[in-house]
């Protein structure tokens, strides 16, 4: 899909429309799918899908490979037999236009236990789980683990439980798995849901066409399955547990003190040791779930910037070398041509590009960007080397462009308005759609934000925020086939809509290919 003219909309499954609380995997992400075919887009470009702790940034989850059961609609667990309809009636009023998230995780955690109740009774349902559980048994068995141990201290981190717990000690692992069994298999439970959920709706999304665009971010969070199960993977404090070297940028234009993550960093040195088996296996269990991966600061496969244990601030780190080319030769070897987009915003070095060539991945061009310092700036579409890239009018951490144009200065405001001619009549949001589409670059993705024309109110994420971010939703009644009719116009209108023979003359080819 890469290599072909395409188009997309960038929206998480958490912004749709839904009666209990928060975007799920129910009603509303079928209707979006239908909203994305009638609109002529091929894309479905989504963040992390893991599970989320404090913050519910889907950029900080307990785990690499599980799903945020917060996704598992209640409505198909209706139908699948495993809540009474009636028993949805009684549902809290939830905010239409705001992902509550905690209210929504309380409420739906009363449903999920009663599903897990009727679970048993479910015979054909019961073996589709235990062929689930065997196929995924490689991070399923520790992340369930992980989950029930966390529930039982509290949500306390793992560096602060028991030592003999922290460490992974053989003994105590096997107390504390006969100690916490039906919570383990709860968890897995609730995988079990949030998977075959997910599976129906990616198959929605192939039967329409639509490849789904996932989110790899290079670093995992701290307190995660993922470190807690692989410790010898990170540079932690063989005493504490903590970060030994903390991720991070250094300090720039836009931060005097530059930012500190403070996930742990890989000992690139013992995963290189394992051939990278780590990587591997977090690689080909997200294409289970989408078609194409964007890798999440692509430029730390080169380089990446380390904060010693202890630091407050970014400033007194180092670059270190990454070896992202041995990483992707091998990821190659076995996998083959996997679709990848590399994040490459920001500063990036003669070494990052090369990298990002040197295996055909696509970057980045956000048109955001583009306008705010001299001709040569590479994201204004003159200035596109080449079809392989992906353009944006912006991304989940940007404002609105509507938001980001309102803004601006009435000189900032001109020197967007001096490029585009005039602004179209439906508005400064268009205007930018429609130039991405224009442009050469093979893929162009919007935020569906921008395609409602809604500002600052409906941004998705600030960076540097901790809290108040990752909450916009959109109503069902948004997506109006006015709406889809407008974009499927100026996707044709621009060389990127895709035509597909009726099916009975498709060959047994996948369609993406």
């Amino acid at each position: 899909m890469l290599h072909q003219r395409a188009s997309g909309l960038l929206l998480h499954p958490t912004s749709f429309p839904s009666p209990f609380g928060v975007g799920d995997l129910g009603a509303g992400a079928y209707q979006f799918i239908d909203f994305l075919a009638a609109g002529e887009q091929r894309i479905w470009q989504i963040l992390p899908l893991g599970p989320t702790g404090y913050g519910n940034s889907p950029y900080l989850c307990y785990s690499a490979l599980a799903l945020n059961p917060l996704l598992i609609s209640p409505e198909e667990l209706v139908k699948d037999g495993l809540l009474a309809p009636e028993r949805l009636k009684s549902a809290p009023t939830f905010h239409p236009e705001r992902a509550e998230f905690e209210a929504a995780r309380e409420y739906k955690e009363t449903l999920f236990q009663e599903a897990y109740g009727a679970f048993s009774t479910q015979s054909a349902l019961r073996s589709e789980f235990a062929q689930f559980c065997q196929e995924q048994q490689s991070w399923l068995e520790d992340y369930a683990l992980f989950m029930a141990l966390k529930q039982y201290h509290g949500g306390a981190g793992w560096h602060t439980w028991d030592v003999a717990l922290a460490k992974r000690e053989p003994q105590a692992l096997e107390i504390w798995r006969r100690q916490l069994a039906s919570e383990i298999d709860y968890q897995k439970f609730l995988q079990f849901l949030a998977f075959r959920q997910w599976g129906a709706l990616k198959d929605y999304a192939a039967e329409n066409h639509i490849a789904i665009m996932g989110d790899i971010p290079i670093y995992v969070a701290h307190d995660s399955a993922d470190v807690w199960a692989n410790p010898e993977n990170f540079c932690l404090n063989p005493e504490t547990g903590l970060a030994a070297l903390m991720a991070g940028v250094p300090p720039d234009y836009f931060s005097e003190t530059g930012q500190l993550w403070g996930n742990p960093v890989y000992d690139w040195a013992a995963l290189q040791k394992n051939h990278y088996a780590w990587w591997l296996r977090r690689f080909q269990g997200l294409l289970q779930l989408v078609d194409i991966i964007r890798i999440d600061h692509f430029r730390g496969f080169a380089g990446y910037w380390a904060v010693p244990e202890g630091e407050t601030t970014a400033m007194n780190g180092e670059w270190l070398p990454a070896p992202g080319e041995g990483l992707f030769t091998v990821l190659k070897g076995v996998m083959g041509d996997v679709p990848i987009v590399a994040e490459d915003l920001g500063v990036i070095t003669e070494d990052v590009e090369k990298l990002r060539d040197d295996f055909g991945f696509p970057g980045m061009k956000v048109l955001q960007f583009a306008f705010d310092s001299d001709r040569a700036n590479p994201f204004l579409p003159f200035n596109y080397l080449n079809r392989r890239a992906v353009v944006y009018t912006g991304t989940h951490d940007n404002d609105t462009t509507a938001g980001w144009f309102e803004a601006r200065s009435p000189e900032e405001q001109k020197r967007v308005t001096d490029y585009l001619g005039c602004v179209c009549p439906e508005g400064i949001h268009w205007s930018l759609i429609r130039l991405a589409l224009g442009s050469v670059a093979n893929t162009a993705i919007f935020p569906l934000q921008d395609i409602l024309g809604l500002g600052n109110e409906a941004r998705m994420n600030l960076p540097g925020s901790a809290e108040g971010n990752w909450g916009w939703r959109y109503r069902s009644e948004d997506l109006t086939p006015e709406l889809a009719e407008r974009l499927a116009q100026v996707t044709e209108l621009y060389g990127r809509r895709i035509y597909f023979p009726p099916a009975e003359d498709q060959d047994s080819q996948e369609w993406g290919d």
